[in-house]
């Protein structure tokens, strides 16, 4: 009973230790988990602590959620996440995500800036994707450990579906299964991961099969333009990423690169979110050494801050809404198109009749498709939503409960479907061999960063 007490009194002093401040220094596994728990107990109003899985060796993948409602989604209130140390020796990512965490909590009812990004969306971090690896590196490596892969001995950001390519780096791993079935029942808008070898802001695609999106060695997305926004909004805000040169002979134009135009990566995981999840998602590289000492983290942080929270504030980019009956109910599934943008997976309404779609200022024209409906065109002129902390609602409303034609919407678009049947063909198996031994060859070489 009395080494009981004991054992309370030190988690109880250690909870309180963190809320006085988290100091600058690499947290272990262990730490962390204390460290979120003191978080969620603290600022319970507005945070919670969720567990989307567990590595192979049975560490839990935790995420922090903040938000006006914090405990579940709420109908036109954008999900936005931040996913942390995919490679377990890139861990500048992991200490920035905790940081802005701490952040967050300390300035919401504060700091204006704090207060309209949590009350307007919700935001969840995922601190650790790859803790296992994390516990496996070791301090300082600039370029490349052991520690950059999962315990099972696999990169997890070569092993997500591919639309371009059938080849897989490896069975799936369960770090990798739990990020995809986090994806499915969140409708996550824009999401970051972070990492670390250079300094710049990568976007989709992260690869080709020389198909129409290639232009001029660019693998060019159907939404390029914001991407590129995306990229710009980080690396501006960034005290030094814009200028493009950080580490040795690599420059970046603005700060900013197409993933495949660096290099040609199989299985990425920002082209899943795009893709698949209908989430926009950005890789963001930090540092020019992957494991650097403790005593840059102050100086990482400051170079880092105001660029994390304006990039959070972009979820509200564009237009959102609900698709609806004549008597107001939601209608799920329904294909929500912006004419000349063809997604490779179309853009579908969640189980409330939800849509979002991110978009720069400017005139949209959009088709709505519900099965035996006839289809709805409206055109919209959308603001600059980021400025105001809300993109602009418009719901579409369909008048008639009663089918009106043949029409169908299209067919659902699944990892299943689309590895072999997609807008582009599919690679040729020669070429998949040439590019996955490129890739290691160029991993042991540590010039590999995303």
């Amino acid at each position: 009973m009395f080494l009981r007490t004991v054992l309370h009194c030190l988690w109880i002093g250690s909870m309180t230790s963190w809320v006085r401040g988290l100091d600058f220094n690499f947290h272990d596994s262990k730490q962390i988990e204390v460290y979120l728990q003191s978080v969620s107990k603290n600022y319970s109003t507005f945070t919670n602590l969720y567990s989307i899985g567990k590595s192979v060796q049975g560490r839990e993948l935790w995420v922090l959620v903040l938000g006006k409602y914090p405990m579940e989604h709420k109908v036109g209130i954008p999900e936005f996440k931040y996913v942390g140390n995919m490679h377990g020796d890139e861990v500048v990512g992991r200490e920035m995500l905790l940081h802005l965490i701490d952040y967050l909590v300390k300035n919401y009812g504060a700091d204006s800036t704090v207060t309209r990004l949590i009350d307007s969306s919700r935001l969840h971090v995922l601190p650790s994707m790859n803790p296992d690896g994390f516990e496996a590196s070791a301090p300082p490596d600039c370029v490349f450990s052991k520690g950059r892969y999962n315990r099972n001995n696999v990169d997890l950001n070569r092993n997500f579906p591919d639309t371009f390519s059938t080849a897989a780096s490896s069975s799936m791993q369960p770090e990798t299964q739990a990020v995809m079935s986090w994806i499915q029942s969140e409708s996550f808008v824009l999401s970051a991961n972070l990492h670390g070898g250079t300094v710049v802001a990568s976007y989709p695609y992260d690869n080709s099969n020389g198909g129409s999106e290639l232009v001029n060695g660019v693998s060019r997305s159907p939404d390029h333009d914001v991407f590129v926004h995306l990229a710009k909004t980080y690396s501006y805000n960034h005290t030094t990423m814009h200028t493009g040169s950080q580490c040795g002979s690599l420059t970046f134009p603005d700060g900013i690169t197409n993933g495949y135009q660096w290099y040609t990566l199989i299985g990425g995981m920002q082209d899943y979110n795009y893709i698949w999840g209908q989430c926009f998602e950005i890789t963001l590289e930090l540092s020019c050494c992957k494991y650097p000492p403790a005593d840059q983290l102050a100086d990482f942080w400051q170079q880092n801050r105001a660029a994390l929270l304006a990039y959070m504030q972009q979820v509200h980019l564009g237009v959102k809404g609900q698709v609806l009956d004549v008597d107001g109910n939601p209608i799920p599934s329904a294909v929500v198109e912006v004419q000349g943008r063809n997604n490779i997976c179309l853009y579908k309404t969640n189980k409330h009749g939800e849509y979002y779609r991110l978009l720069l200022p400017g005139t949209y024209t959009f088709v709505v498709t519900v099965p035996g409906r006839e289809p709805m065109k409206r055109t919209l002129q959308i603001p600059n939503g980021p400025a105001s902390f809300s993109a602009l609602k418009y719901d579409f409303v369909f008048q008639s409960n009663s089918p009106t034609s043949d029409s169908v919407a299209a067919e659902s678009c699944t990892t299943a479907n689309h590895s072999s049947n997609n807008a582009a063909a599919s690679l040729q198996a020669p070429h998949f061999a040439i590019l996955l031994a490129l890739a290691g060859a160029v991993a042991m070489s540590g010039l590999v960063h995303s």
